[in-house]
């Protein structure tokens, strides 16, 4: 049995911090103003259960997700011009964005953009083998939806730290990868299909330090229509 204390060293402080103590999940920080804001979860933080638990998807949504979104608009009202700029464009080209905020952006409006995808990539009631367009691309670049699910799996799994796997559409080709920390698959000139993120507070509450149960839990919520429409 680990102690309180290295229960919160392993678990970042503050995500654990709320969830030993319900008192400290009072309303989410409010964000900076700016061009982004935190989009409301497509479902009740409770539908993906058992496979992603209410306290993990609170928190991971309202703290985590929240502070992407404060971090990228605090660094944008240094340069407006900047601010009007498309997101995808921003992560794209980081060097076009201003030194003084280009590790914010890399981060911060990564990370926004990440789970903006992530909360719509799940939903209830689905899983299972792909269907539609998905199902024949993978087939076609993998051979199977089986080793294309071990290969994502063996990338979720050994991404060291903190990190995403990815489908992504490399110049026509799909590939699995994985990115560190808030990286996208744009700053490699990539169009990320779907990613998975593989940061502990994704599934610590739950899994502990068993990401590889929380990888395979993940296939049981995947929203395969949500994929076809980012494929198309």
């Amino acid at each position: 049995m680990l102690t309180r204390r290295e229960l919160l060293s392993l678990a970042g402080g503050t995500a654990l911090a709320v969830a030993l103590n319900p008192k400290l999940s009072a309303a989410a920080p409010q964000a900076a103003s700016g061009p982004f804001s935190l989009p409301a979860l497509p479902y009740s933080v409770a539908a993906l259960e058992p496979h992603i638990d209410a306290q993990t998807m609170t928190i991971h949504h309202q703290r985590h997700h929240q502070a992407y979104v404060t971090g990228a608009n605090t660094a944008l009202a240094k340069h407006p011009d900047v601010a009007k700029r498309p997101l995808e464009e921003m992560l794209r080209n980081l060097n076009a964005v201003p030194d003084d905020i280009r590790t914010a952006i890399r981060n911060h409006g990564g990370g926004h953009y990440n789970h903006v995808q992530f909360w719509t990539l799940m939903a209830p009631n689905a899983g299972g083998a792909p269907t539609g367009a998905i199902a024949a691309a993978i087939t076609g670049a993998f051979g199977s939806f089986d080793t294309f699910r071990e290969l994502f799996n063996q990338a979720a799994t050994t991404r060291f730290g903190s990190g995403w796997a990815w489908l992504s559409n490399d110049n026509g080709t799909l590939i699995v990868h994985s990115t560190a920390n808030q990286d996208t698959p744009f700053a490699e000139g990539r169009t990320p299909i779907f990613g998975l993120d593989v940061w502990e507070h994704a599934y610590y509450l739950k899994y502990q330090n068993r990401r590889a149960d929380y990888v395979g839990a993940f296939w049981n919520v995947i929203n395969w229509a949500e994929v076809n429409r980012r494929l198309a």
